[in-house]
């Protein structure tokens, strides 16, 4: 089976009907043996240093895996640099497929662009529909896992990420990720209440490869990871286009902030860590985020796959103990 890039999540239910597999590049390049290597790789290719670590990343996973011949690009509603990554790929002989989010989650635009990537694979919206039905068994597993992390403390921070960023292509194989996460959760032993410090974790997955363990090694749990649970589209719809404009995550900040505030209520959490990515626009949303959250916000930038520095680990310390 044809194995198909993405650049980020898009509605894959399109691949996995035309018999393909889909492959999330930004998981492919951070869980490689030496993540920083690739980056450096495409900085020797051309790409400046001041250019976001993922996209650099993304490259050079792409070039070396020679299975994938063929990108999805997320042209709106992702990072601005996209652009460029799909021409440097284009050059490379990679086939360039552009997906839009309009950002004012219009559905009939949003409808027209799932649509035109049908055409692309040559499905049609009854074999898209069955398996929306198939992906949501798994994605209905991964909605338990996160539950019980906030309900019964009973999943690490870490953890609780790890499954929910996966949906973002199932790992290639739906139901043999949904029997490991299955296997997970049949061994969950709920935890008592501590007095651990309730985090919730907004903005893109880290790049710092040991957040979540030094946040627990200090006493702070992480019972909310925003985009990464939005990557496992908890909607309760049975339509596929009201499933991808409901996602949060590629439309504007404000439409993000409602179920990021909705969330702190509901897990009672203490704080929040923002995380913001080296040269990513997003960065500017910051301002916003502090003016409209009701809770402490701790802002982090990280640039490359490395572990946290002396410098992060201080400012995570001092924020706790203001929590405390």
């Amino acid at each position: 089976m044809e194995k198909i890039g993405i650049t980020t999540t898009i509605p894959v239910e399109v691949i996995y009907a035309a018999g393909c597999i889909p492959v999330d590049l930004n998981n492919i390049f951070i869980t490689a043996e030496n993540p920083a290597a690739l980056v450096e790789e495409a900085e020797l290719a051309g790409y400046p240093r001041n250019i976001c670590a993922w996209i650099k990343g993304i490259y050079t996973t792409v070039l070396a895996n020679r299975e994938i011949r063929r990108v999805i690009a997320v042209t709106q509603g992702d990072c601005s640099n996209t652009h460029a990554l799909m021409e440097t790929l284009h050059i490379q002989g990679i086939e360039i497929i552009p997906f839009a989010f309009p950002y004012d989650r219009d559905y009939d635009m949003l409808k027209l662009q799932i649509e035109k990537l049908m055409q692309v694979f040559g499905v049609d919206w009854e074999q898209v529909a069955e398996q929306k039905k198939r992906l949501d068994k798994v994605r209905e597993k991964v909605w338990l896992l996160d539950e019980k992390t906030w309900r019964e403390n009973s999943v690490s921070g870490f953890n609780n990420h790890l499954y929910q960023v996966m949906c973002s292509d199932f790992n290639g194989n739906p139901e043999l990720f949904a029997q490991e996460v299955k296997a997970v959760l049949e061994k969950l032993t709920p935890l008592p209440a501590g007095d651990e410090i309730r985090l919730g974790y907004i903005g893109v997955p880290p790049i710092m490869t040991d957040l979540y363990e030094y946040l627990e090694k200090k006493g702070a749990r992480v019972v909310f990871n925003e985009v990464q649970r939005q990557f496992t589209m908890p909607f309760a719809t049975s339509d596929l286009v009201e499933q991808y404009r409901l996602y949060t995550y590629p439309y504007n900040i404000f439409w993000r902030l409602q179920d990021i505030a909705a969330e702190i209520e509901k897990r009672n959490i203490h704080g929040i860590i923002h995380y913001a990515q080296s040269f990513c626009y997003r960065h500017i949303q910051d301002l916003i985020i502090r003016k409209e959250l009701k809770v402490p916000v701790l802002t982090l930038e990280g640039d490359r796959p490395v572990r946290l520095d002396a410098r992060t680990k201080m400012r995570i310390d001092a924020f706790l103990d203001i929590l405390r």
